[in-house]
């Protein structure tokens, strides 16, 4: 049977992510050290803060506002994750909002399936090209347009330094048992492949299993789970519900770091006019009291 037109996947394309995958690999070789372990940590939150706050909260939906040279820094940081570019990302997220769980919608669950929409949409030869027109408001940017050209720079740029600091310490501090390639393979490979696949769980599992507390006519669930490994972006169906606020975790025991980084980020002037959830939105569409 011949593969429908949306669901071909371009196999010279999709060879970086089968090369991610494949360098995690690379642990059995070069082992482990506490340095590694943590550098991967550590820039698994990072970039994930770089995915949730600016992919997401600002550059799809616009939940709060920076300055034009910000705004680059953080394209740049969402960038390392290697989730493609800025433009592609958020053109492509606010086509789902527009159709969530209906036919329309390139990655959900309900209407593809689990792998399709965890992995499967974003090696699609159809879903590869950037959605300029969904995305004007940034695509004006030459800077952006140049990070979403070349998507790759930014994680070739990363994996380098990794390795670069790496060998650094292997010469200067050996004591601390670590390598160029082990470096390489912790901070790099294992932490991004790691990052996708955890915000990949929002597209996938978010939609499949949860508790939903309004009726936003698509089946967006909220996970406690999900929101801890994705740093608040797992409060899914209150997102759903009201897309415009800054916040995603609605009550005070729904925990949402990036909420609560932006307010940092607030308070020292590189964000302004973060979006709040209006007190009317909190009880409108309730399934339950």
């Amino acid at each position: 049977m011949a593969t429908a037109p949306e669901k071909k996947i371009d196999l010279q394309r999709v060879l970086p992510f089968v090369l991610l995958h494949l360098g995690c690999l690379g642990v059995y070789r070069v082992g482990w050290s506490p340095v590694a372990v943590w550098t991967a940590v550590g820039l698994y939150f990072l970039r994930m803060f770089g995915i949730t706050a600016f992919y997401h909260r600002y550059f799809s939906h616009n939940t709060f506002k920076a300055s034009r040279g910000w705004t680059f820094a953080f394209a740049v940081l969402g960038g390392s994750s290697a989730q493609r570019g800025p433009l592609w990302w958020a053109g492509h997220h606010r086509h789902h909002h527009r159709c969530a769980d209906k036919d329309d919608d390139i990655h959900s669950p309900v209407v593809h399936g689990f792998w399709w929409s965890h992995v499967g949409w974003i090696l699609s030869t159809r879903n590869f090209p950037t959605p300029f027109k969904r995305i004007g408001d940034y695509a004006c940017y030459p800077e952006l347009v140049f990070l979403d050209r070349f998507d790759l720079l930014v994680p070739a740029l990363l994996a380098g330094g990794l390795y670069g600091a790496g060998a650094l310490l292997e010469s200067r501090f050996p004591g601390v048992g670590t390598t160029g390639t082990q470096m390489l393979v912790w901070g790099f490979f294992i932490s991004t492949t790691a990052l996708f696949h955890a915000t990949s769980t929002i597209n996938s599992l978010d939609h499949l299993v949860g508790s939903r507390r309004y009726a936003t006519g698509d089946e967006s669930r909220n996970n406690a789970w999900l929101a801890f490994l994705t740093l608040g972006e797992g409060w899914h169906n209150n997102h759903h519900h009201y897309p415009a606020a800054s916040r995603q975790g609605f009550f005070w025991w729904e925990i949402d770091i990036t909420y609560y980084l932006l307010k940092l980020l607030s308070l020292l002037g590189i964000v302004r006019e973060l979006r709040p959830v209006p007190e009317r939105i909190l009880h409108e569409g309730l399934l339950r009291g």
